[in-house]
């Protein structure tokens, strides 16, 4: 009896340890980073109304690392997207090796893109951007978002704590300021580096709608215009 309960107890420790281990995460941190932040700017291009299957987003840690291993090559991680609305409009992701981005790998990825006809490019840096290189960035025919891979790591949108945002269209703006007989400079304001504008890559003069509820609270709705 003492013998088969050894035997038993002995077992389920081993099971306890086997189904412990499986829960853990064997990989590198490294690809486990660049995973999450692949996946929230696929979010992120969806959101702006960027053709991207679910499928791409749904796809798992493991099926990631069996992929791109546990030391990706940041060249294949590279996004490239065309606008569900207007297919000439297209947005191109890169990520950029780790350390200090400096002038000429900037220069470098200018000669790779040129023929690529971008309206957005969204570069991931891993550490600083030298002033040289924010220069050459400038100098790009079309927009250029900057985004550490740190802020990448989880989607802002989805906290539960943050309230609802919707983009207006031109023509909502305007049927917005028209109702209330306002101008935008009227509306609560929203800065351009906030994490919301920057997730959805807002413009100076765009308005979003915000709507607050939750158990707590009541359902409440402002609007805010992008400075």
């Amino acid at each position: 009896m003492t013998e088969a309960m050894d035997v038993d107890g002995a077992g389920g420790e081993e099971n306890f340890r086997s189904c412990l281990s499986s829960l853990m995460d064997t990989g590198t941190v490294e690809s486990h980073r660049y995973y999450l932040a692949r996946k929230t700017l696929l979010e992120m291009l969806r959101d702006r109304g960027f053709a991207v299957p679910n499928c791409e987003i749904e796809v798992s840690l493991g099926e990631f690392r069996t992929k791109h291993g546990d030391n990706p090559d940041v060249d294949g991680l590279r996004i490239s997207s065309l606008h569900k609305d207007d297919p000439s409009i297209k947005a191109l992701v890169l990520f950029c090796e780790p350390g200090i981005v400096k002038v000429n790998v900037v220069r470098g990825i200018a000669a790779r893109i040129s023929q690529e006809g971008l309206d957005r490019l969204i570069l991931v840096v891993q550490s600083k951007i030298t002033s040289q290189a924010s220069k050459a960035v400038e100098l790009f025919p079309f927009k250029v978002e900057i985004f550490q891979i740190t802020d990448l790591l989880v989607n802002v949108t989805k906290h539960e704590l943050k309230p609802k945002h919707q983009v207006l269209t031109n023509a909502e703006k305007e049927k917005l300021l028209k109702q209330y007989s306002i101008e935008e400079k009227q509306l609560p304001r929203m800065l351009l580096k906030d994490a919301i504008a920057r997730y959805y890559g807002l413009e100076k003069g765009q308005v979003v709608k915000v709507t607050y509820g939750g158990e707590l609270t009541q359902l409440h709705v402002t609007y805010r215009c992008v400075w």
